[in-house]
């Protein structure tokens, strides 16, 4: 993993990036506003990066704007935080050329922008958000949503509706050729001790749904 430095237009964006030879996945991981830890440091979108490059994703972390070495000042309503998000899918997509199949990952703050990303970009193939701040953010927007998605609900977290985001995942399921899970974890928005269980689901949904992509390529070109 190589700390870099990323051209964003209020200045450098920081990431971490783990390049994988051949790869036919790029992930993105976007961290949190809401927290114990709200940067690329939370343990979550560690976790994540760790699904992401051990499934041979090339994969890429970066601090918002205003955030540790990230230069810029944060906003409120999150559309220059979205502008850093494309800036660095962008620059993940150069330095992986030959690779169109892009993910996105977001913890709480980071889920609503890796979903406004993900509507903006027809590469986006797949997302996992966690902790949707579906009383923040208006989410109505994914639907009809264009990728398959993983949802990971913190039970113990009063301020995210439970029953909000589960009217949202049983509207998103009733699109056709899409997978939609939904998976409940008894935690907090923390997810302390939590990494591995959050790990394990992650990397279940990728390995399904790359499968899934495969069959379909198969049985176009037979």
């Amino acid at each position: 993993m190589t700390e870099i430095l990323i051209n964003g237009s209020q200045g450098k964006l920081q990431g971490f990036y783990k390049h994988s030879e051949n790869s036919s996945n790029i992930g993105l991981v976007l961290h949190p506003r809401n927290c114990l830890e709200n940067s690329m440091d939370n343990n979550i979108v560690s976790s994540l990066f760790e699904s992401f490059s051990s499934n041979n994703f090339s994969t890429l972390k970066i601090n918002f704007r205003g955030i540790n070495k990230s230069e810029g000042e944060i906003e409120e309503d999150g559309l220059g935080e979205l502008s850093d998000a494309a800036t660095a899918l962008d620059w993940l997509q150069k330095q992986n050329q030959d690779t169109n199949n892009c993910w996105i990952a977001g913890i709480d703050f980071g889920a609503w922008i890796g979903s406004q990303l993900l509507m903006r970009r027809p590469e986006v193939i797949g997302f996992i958000n966690v902790a949707t701040p579906i009383k923040d953010f208006d989410f109505s927007f994914l639907s009809p949503c264009p990728a398959s998605g993983l949802i990971i609900h913190p039970s113990k977290q009063i301020d995210i509706e439970e029953k909000n985001v589960s009217a949202l995942v049983k509207k998103l399921a009733t699109q056709k050729k899409i997978k939609i899970n939904y998976k409940k974890i008894n935690s907090d928005i923390n997810f302390k001790n939590k990494e591995k269980e959050i790990k394990n689901y992650s990397e279940k949904f990728l390995s399904e749904v790359i499968n899934d992509l495969e069959k379909s390529a198969d049985s176009s070109s037979a």
